[in-house]
């Protein structure tokens, strides 16, 4: 994937420009790519460069939803930071590469030349739905333009639901003409994994259809949820991973070297001996590098007990100390972040390692995309863990969510979804098999009213908790109009009685002290301090009862309107062909 770094002949026939109005011109003869299978291989590599890049990762891009406290505020909520001046994304010459590639494989005498068109559709199909995600309405172009095509230069955008059946068309056809079933090393493109990105899509779709009520769309939903459903259906071959241990069956999927193909769809396999890494543990762990990014006590607070029940239905559930609050409760919570008897090593060595205020703002500080090893880890960016970008558990969540949108979930369909996501993380089968009758007040609440419905809030509940840090949820929070959570969100933290010192993980050990004003002196070797400010500028720690209540952290000012569902067009763009137009509200 990532490591198949162009050395086709793509250099040659195609300029670096990214602009619709700088056309490339065909350099090269093209026969040597497409009268072969080798030749039309090599240039079908070059699309995976599409896919999310390894370094930053699907992990960090929860960063910027309701779930995580990080060290700043992006530029996207920001306040006055996002314009039509500073706004990006509007590149075309991917769309251009992948154009040229089907205008020329359709006129190939190779045989197998329709499995390559199908990969060169599904990666259109991808180039286009991250674009509609973006802008909105975009020109739908399916050609090479010519570069005195002046119609197609300088045309305005296309309408973005079009523009949505023509990714479904590219998909459908992507499905049908892939010629491979599956793949065991989980890291090509398969029809396995075209059907998996259009149940994603046509959940997305189906959402905004519903909840984006501006569009008068709403009476198409229907139809996009049903082709969730009926794609996840033809899904075959997968299952949930299940080690013999069930406390570690979650989190080894994402540490693990080479991707487990029992749930893994699609993934970059990263390579040592290739110099092709990530930073997950830098990006997670550092004080200084990335984000810093830190669970919020409301996610938290969504993980079930272990034996079903809700842990916010105690009424003393506010004031439980971080010990406390993660005992017995759905064992991904223990495979998410560091808490009880987490071990780190330094060189091999175990370190007994509790949440680190010197790394995290909240306490609930990550380990999923994390390895145990601190060295070299930590300080550089050569995590060679595989990056997953598609599993089985998120194919089941769209089929559970669009089954709870069409009110079609019934106990089986539970039971082969949602309970058996719940089992996995260790939750008794005879709880996780019953349909949910009452709906949460606490998601009621969280969600502002939005959603009632006991079977799709639990939906909700289940893919925040499992696909944590995989990418989805800031893009969930846009289909289902609920953008006033990036702003109002609390970035809340463990909660804390006092000032004083704590044991985080109940060795007996002091493992923080907050206090205010002059910092204390403790006996306790490697103790974080944590100064409690009484000022709530950005950038401090408070407490949310001044000396005691749970930990609040502010990034800095955070601000939503709801142009912000759509990015502006580039103000250099716009002024380059005019007829683009602007979306509503960045003029």
């Amino acid at each position: 994937m990532k490591k198949l770094k162009y050395v086709y002949v793509l250099l040659v026939l195609f300029v670096a420009s990214c602009k619709l109005d700088e056309i490339p011109v065909d350099t090269a003869s093209n026969q040597a790519i497409f009268s072969s299978e080798a030749g039309m291989q090599l240039y079908a590599n070059s699309f995976y460069d599409i896919l999310p890049g390894t370094d930053v990762g699907v992990f960090q891009k929860d960063d910027l939803s309701d779930f995580v406290a990080r060290n700043a505020v992006d530029a996207f909520l920001a306040p006055n930071a996002l314009s039509p001046i500073t706004s990006t994304g509007w590149e075309w010459k991917e769309l251009r590469n992948i154009n040229y590639f089907i205008e020329n494989a359709e006129n190939s005498t190779v045989q197998t030349k329709e499995h390559f068109i199908g990969l060169a559709r599904f990666f259109r199909a991808l180039f286009y739905f991250e674009k509609i995600k973006r802008f909105g309405d975009v020109p739908w172009i399916q050609n090479t333009i010519d570069i005195d095509n002046d119609d197609v230069l300088y045309a305005g955008r296309d309408n973005r639901f079009e523009v949505m059946e023509k990714v479904l068309d590219d998909l459908n056809y992507a499905i049908a003409h892939i010629n491979l079933e599956s793949d065991a090393t989980s890291t090509r493109i398969t029809k396995n994994v075209a059907r998996a990105y259009k149940t994603r899509i046509c959940l997305y779709e189906a959402s905004i259809r519903k909840y984006h009520t501006n569009y008068q769309q709403m009476a198409s939903a229907e139809r996009w949820y049903r082709e969730v459903v009926n794609t996840a259906n033809e899904i075959n071959g997968f299952t949930l991973h299940r080690s013999a241990n069930l406390d570690n069956s979650y989190r080894e999927l994402f540490i693990a070297k080479v991707p487990y193909a029992d749930e893994t769809i699609l993934a970059v396999a990263l390579d040592a001996g290739l110099q092709v890494f990530s930073s997950a543990n830098r990006r997670f762990i550092s004080p200084t590098y990335g984000n810093r990014p830190s669970l919020t006590r409301d996610f938290v607070k969504m993980y079930l007990n272990l034996d079903g029940s809700r842990f916010t239905d105690d009424a003393n559930h506010f004031g439980q100390s971080f010990v406390d609050e993660v005992q017995d409760r759905d064992l991904r919570l223990k495979q998410t972040i560091r808490s009880g008897n987490y071990h780190r090593t330094e060189n091999g060595v175990p370190v007994i390692s509790p949440p680190n205020f010197t790394q995290t703002y909240t306490g609930y500080q990550p380990i999923k995309w994390c390895y145990d090893e601190r060295f070299p880890y930590d300080d550089e960016s050569r995590n060679d863990n595989a990056h997953i970008i598609m599993r089985w558990a998120e194919v089941l969540l769209n089929k559970a969510e669009a089954l709870a949108e069409l009110r079609e979930m019934n106990a089986t369909e539970w039971s082969n979804t949602i309970g058996a996501l719940r089992e996995r993380a260790g939750i008794s089968s005879a709880v996780t098999a019953i349909l949910p009758t009452s709906a949460d007040p606490y998601l009621v609440n969280y969600y502002k009213g939005k959603f009632t419905d006991p079977v799709l809030l639990e939906v909700l509940r289940e893919r925040a908790v499992e696909m944590i840090f995989e990418g989805l949820r800031t893009d969930d929070l846009i289909r289902w109009r609920l953008g006033e959570l990036f702003q109002s969100a609390k970035m809340n933290g463990m909660f804390v009685p006092a000032l004083g010192e704590y044991d985080l993980n109940g060795d007996g050990i002091k493992d923080v002290y907050f206090y205010q004003g002059e910092r204390p002196v403790s006996s306790t070797p490697g103790i974080a301090y944590v100064n409690i400010s009484t000022s709530n500028a950005a950038g401090q720690i408070q407490l949310s009862n001044g000396t005691s209540g749970e930990v609040i952290w502010n990034p800095g000012q955070r601000e939503w309107v709801d142009k912000k569902y759509l990015y502006p067009i580039p103000l250099a763009d716009i002024e380059r062909n005019g007829n683009l137009g602007q979306n509503e509200g960045w003029n």
